[in-house]
């Protein structure tokens, strides 16, 4: 049975499907990168093997995104080798420590017992030398951390293992991992929709008077009340969410921290950054929403106004996210079209997925908007998720011109031709609080 068909009798009474069927679901996607990405991704960078060394409790950020949802941690210490035997043969997967997960590796022991201190270290050894590989590539990166898995206490061991000799071939990988974990599969889609709806959902109800008792609530009051709904809904969350609150006298917010136990009165602007884990999917989110004054239907033009900026900016920067260009290259040619058009703002939007601030090219920083040197100068490729993150400043007239601002955030996907589309859409009008 399909992952699709898995799907379809399940996401109508839950956000996600119970957890055998999540199982199922999450060892197709991993058999799938096993044998589609993952090949794929090491004949692109000519790397014709790969070897992750993991311990438990220290496993390398690529890990989790190796095997079975039902694998918790690494056991012992477990070693991937990855060893490309040519478009004819094939990959080869093998686990030194560990289990097959699913069939998915082969598994090695040594003499029928389970391998493990210099036992380990050895095979390892005897298996790369009969492969004779002209480069072994491993997780090390003063750059990324996605890519920078193998801690300095296996890296000393691996040298002692390899000799002199092997020890010339090791290089770095650095593109690898990282691309590995940011291509994301069709199949996951949607799944991760479903997920988007069940956020945007849970917002809509937190900004409404089913939360929000104008002068009782606090902006606390709402931020555990979606934590609370997440839990019961047996979702977890990669981030405690925040919600922050401008006043007619008190526009701006600090991206630093954000006040507690701010009482939400009419006439407030609300802001929220909410998002969910599930299937070992992340999203994140960033909604606006107005306490209406006793006799509105609508917020006051000048706020309106202030949330269209902000979805301008959304169209200039996805205008310009096309594979092969930097996320610093993007960064500097929406800015520049962001002055052109007479809005204040700023961009910092990351790619997500497998991890919440996932792995990819970051597009700005909040506090460096001139680029991020190295983690920005990475490709937009096809087949990869962002959190279109940003925000505008605009003068409300009907607050004496403070500026009021706005913060934006929807993840979006590029398909594997890279055009780029909205998960499940974007907020185009405030959430209104009666």
């Amino acid at each position: 049975m399909t992952a699709l068909l898995l799907l379809a009798g399940l996401l109508a009474q839950s956000p996600v499907p119970p957890l055998r069927e999540q199982n199922a679901i999450q060892q197709q996607w991993l058999k799938a990168r096993l044998e589609r990405v993952l090949p794929a991704l090491m004949r692109k960078h000519r790397v014709d093997m790969w070897v992750v060394i993991c311990r438990e409790y220290n496993e390398d950020p690529v890990f989790f995104s190796l095997v079975s949802p039902t694998m918790m941690a690494a056991r012992r210490r477990t070693i991937y080798l990855f060893h490309d035997r040519g478009p004819d043969k094939g990959l080869e997967r093998l686990a030194l420590g560990g289990g097959s997960n699913g069939g998915l590796y082969t598994v090695f022991r040594d003499g029928g017992a389970e391998i493990h201190g210099d036992s380990q270290w050895a095979l390892l050894r005897k298996l790369i030398g009969e492969r004779n590989p002209a480069a072994v590539a491993v997780n090390i990166s003063r750059t990324h951390a996605f890519s920078d898995g193998l801690s300095s206490g296996e890296r000393e061991e691996l040298e002692s293992a390899l000799g002199p000799e092997l020890i010339k071939r090791l290089v770095r990988a650095e593109e690898l991992p990282l691309e590995y974990l940011s291509v994301r599969l069709p199949e996951m889609l949607p799944v991760y929709r479903r997920m988007m709806e069940t956020v945007h959902g849970l917002i809509a109800r937190a900004f409404s008077s089913e939360v929000i008792a104008p002068g009782k609530t606090t902006n606390e009051d709402v931020v555990w009340w979606l934590r609370q709904q997440v839990n019961d809904l047996g979702l977890g969350t990669w981030f405690h969410p925040s919600v922050r609150v401008q006043k007619p006298g008190k526009a701006g917010v600090s991206l630093l921290e954000s006040e507690a136990g701010v009482a939400i009165e009419r006439g407030d602007v609300l802001h929220v950054d909410f998002g969910i884990t599930a299937m070992r999917l992340n999203t994140d989110t960033q909604h606006m929403g107005y306490v209406l004054k006793e006799g509105e239907t609508a917020p006051p033009e000048g706020i309106r106004a202030a949330l269209r900026n902000g979805n301008r900016l959304q169209d200039l920067l996805l205008e310009r996210m096309k594979p092969g260009r930097t996320g610093n290259e993007v960064l500097a040619d929406t800015l520049h079209a962001m002055r052109e058009a007479g809005i204040h703002g700023s961009v910092y939007t990351h790619p997500i997925g497998d991890h919440g601030h996932g792995a990819g090219p970051l597009i700005g920083l909040w506090d460096r908007q001139q680029g991020a040197p190295g983690r920005g100068d990475v490709k937009v490729i096809p087949s990869t998720w962002f959190s279109i993150e940003l925000s505008a400043r605009t003068p409300v007239a009907e607050w004496g011109g403070a500026e009021l601002w706005v913060g934006m955030e929807e993840d979006a996907a590029l398909d594997e031709q890279g055009r780029i589309q909205w998960v499940l859409r974007r907020q185009a009008g405030y959430h209104l609080v009666k």
